[in-house]
């Protein structure tokens, strides 16, 4: 039967519930639905949705942040809501949308609009804000209660959401990334010689921790060990103060030949390739840990802060430690080990790549949304 839909997506950016999102496309486009996505903006993100077949409408919507929990904020955010309404019901409209699928729990004006307009609305949430306080928790899932189906990326991220509103337990399943891996694996090399090889990819961001990478990088070069660093990544609009911070972090310990900044990349596999270990410093609570399993995908070694859905994505792998986020010498510990033990992590990493293949190709996700949106669109 051909079925419309329509996604919400918050940017037009390519991490990882971004490209979450393209998994998703890819799992109805095979399925012969006829995909529309609406962006705030253009960006990276746009040209891999068109190339997989789904069109793309640019509709402004409210974004719900931290900032807007605070009583000036929500007089804006609604403000903004009342003025994107028209046109995001005209959206729902054109498209003949048989079902919602609302990327993300910070675009919430689309799920009480999709059930006041009569379509089926799921949530995708990948977000976890277990630190936050209980009101702001609340808050952040209360749009959620009025969703037909949720889907979780992690028993973390659904913990967090049980604990806001126990009813949203009975509507919601968690379903794990799905992330693709290389075209090939590249084999990491057989000798670690100086310097150790050290990545970083993702948002350059505070709670993203690259500047823990780099204070690592500084402590073991006092302490004799040569390494070097390469941040993938890009800052968030506004967020352009931070990133000159780590380059005045990194020019002040004279790392400048040892770090090195390369920028948003849509393609991480020639980063992966050429590391010897990656580097997950996260500094808050994390839902998962995609960048972690594109490690393991691509047989290399990686450190991750030891807490939140980052647990849940490295549980199993041999060649993953797990270190507290703000325990310098535990990440001292767990470098020098893999350069230390090289030939173990190395025989570990390489097999681990099946594992992780196992948990995460991308068709057993394909099938599992895939599955749960034809069950709901079905119920109309």
């Amino acid at each position: 039967m051909h079925r419309s839909i329509l996604i919400a997506h918050p940017s037009a950016d390519l991490y990882g519930s971004d490209r979450v999102m393209l998994e998703t496309i890819d799992a109805l486009r095979d399925r012969g639905w006829q995909v529309t996505v609406t962006l705030p903006a253009p960006g990276p993100l746009v040209p891999e949705i068109e190339r997989r077949g789904a069109t793309v409408v640019y509709s402004p919507a409210p974004v719900l942040r931290k900032s807007a929990l605070k009583p000036l904020g929500l007089i804006r955010l609604a403000g903004e809501a009342l003025r994107t309404l028209p046109a995001s019901v005209r959206l729902i409209r054109s498209t003949k949308a048989d079902l919602v699928y609302v990327s993300t729990l910070t675009i919430p004006l689309w799920l009480p609009l999709s059930r006041v307009m009569r379509r089926p609305v799921v949530c995708h949430v990948h977000e976890s804000e277990r630190t936050a306080s209980k009101w702001v928790r609340r808050a952040l899932a209360l749009p959620l209660l009025v969703a037909n189906r949720l889907l979780v990326n992690s028993e973390f991220s659904r913990g967090v959401l049980v604990d806001s509103f126990g009813a949203l337990r009975a509507k919601s399943e968690v379903i794990y990334n799905g992330v693709p891996g290389p075209d090939a694996v590249v084999p990491a090399r057989e000798e670690a010689d100086p310097p150790l090889r050290l990545l970083f990819v993702g948002r350059l961001a505070p709670r993203k921790g690259p500047q823990v990478a780099v204070q690592l990088v500084s402590a073991l070069a006092e302490r004799g060990v040569a390494t070097r660093l390469d941040l993938v990544g890009s800052v968030f609009p506004g967020y352009e103060w931070f990133e000159q911070e780590l380059r005045d972090q990194v020019a002040a310990a004279g790392l400048g030949d040892r770090v090195t900044f390369h920028g948003f990349s849509d393609d991480v596999w020639p980063h992966l390739a050429a590391t010897d270990l990656v580097l997950v410093p996260s500094q808050g609570d994390e839902p998962f840990g995609n960048t972690a399993v594109e490690a393991i995908l691509a047989a290399r070694p990686v450190v991750v802060s030891a807490s939140s859905g980052l647990d849940e994505a490295v549980a199993g792998y041999h060649s993953a430690q797990r270190v507290a986020a703000d325990d310098l010498d535990g990440w001292l510990a767990a470098v020098t080990a893999v350069r230390d033990d090289w030939g173990t992590y190395r025989s570990a990493a390489a097999a681990d790549v099946a594992t992780a293949v196992g948990r995460h190709a991308p068709q057993v996700y394909r099938d599992q949304v895939a599955t749960r949106l034809i069950e709901l669109a079905s119920k109309r």
